[in-house]
């Protein structure tokens, strides 16, 4: 198992209920610096050996060729992958609420992290994917992301890169399974998870729809484990449910 952006919030959690889970033998939890992460540390340290913290980041592909040697090295094979790393707002960067706010820097680096890193990751990790046994590859997306669902507008940067990573989702779903008919690649949305990534837009979030980290790594997990190869290629909800491109 491996789970990308896992230093904090909802990638640490789903690290944390993987690693509790006695038929998973090992996780690998990566971070751009996985050494600043205390809590990450501490599930290291408290894991026996079965959880690995990995320097990785999306934004540098020698970063993600270095990782996947490292996890190569430690096993033949990756039963699961999640994409969970994101970017919607931090320096230099919020949502647009108009046109003008638009700015080509922000446009750049919310691409790279959202939609580049998540193939990118694809690329390294792919032929560790590829065995005779059932293996999931999902990207957390975003209904945001979902062209047909935009009625509102805006959050430009934000909506364009989660529908660029769907697409390459697709992409990926119909390359992989050329090579592996045991593969299943989805794109995911966890709702709105109470993390640092939306504590700024949660004021009109129904206390009901606003999911705690464990509840939302719980339900996400859920959703994986139930995926058949029906839905390879799918863009799900954290409830199971498909959601429109």
């Amino acid at each position: 198992m491996l789970v990308q952006g896992a230093s904090r919030g909802l990638g640490l959690e789903l690290a944390r209920q993987l690693a509790a889970r006695a038929e998973v033998a090992s996780v690998t939890a990566t971070s751009r610096a996985p050494e600043q992460s205390g809590e990450l540390s501490e599930l290291v340290a408290a894991s026996s050996g079965r959880v690995h913290a990995e320097r990785l980041d999306v934004t540098d592909e020698p970063t993600v060729a270095a990782a996947a040697e490292q996890v190569r090295q430690r096993t033949e094979r990756l039963h699961v992958v999640v994409n969970v790393a994101g970017i919607l707002h931090g320096a230099g960067v919020k949502p647009e609420r108009q046109l003008g706010d638009v700015d080509p820097a922000a446009l750049d680096r919310v691409f790279r992290v959202n939609a580049f890193g998540p193939l990118l990751v694809a690329k390294h990790f792919a032929p560790l994917l590829a065995h005779d046994e059932p293996a999931v590859l999902a990207n957390l997306s975003a209904r945001v992301g979902s062209i047909g669902d935009n009625r509102r507008g805006g959050w430009y940067a934000y909506r364009a890169s989660k529908a660029a990573q769907n697409q390459f989702t697709k992409g990926l779903s119909i390359e992989l399974r050329r090579k592996n008919r045991n593969i299943i690649v989805v794109a995911l949305h966890p709702g709105t998870v109470d993390t640092d990534l939306s504590a700024p837009f949660q004021r009109g979030v129904k206390p009901e729809k606003l999911f705690s980290r464990e509840r939302a790594a719980r339900q996400l997990l859920e959703v994986i484990e139930g995926l058949d190869e029906n839905d390879n290629g799918g863009f799900f909800a954290w409830d199971g449910q498909p959601i429109e491109w």
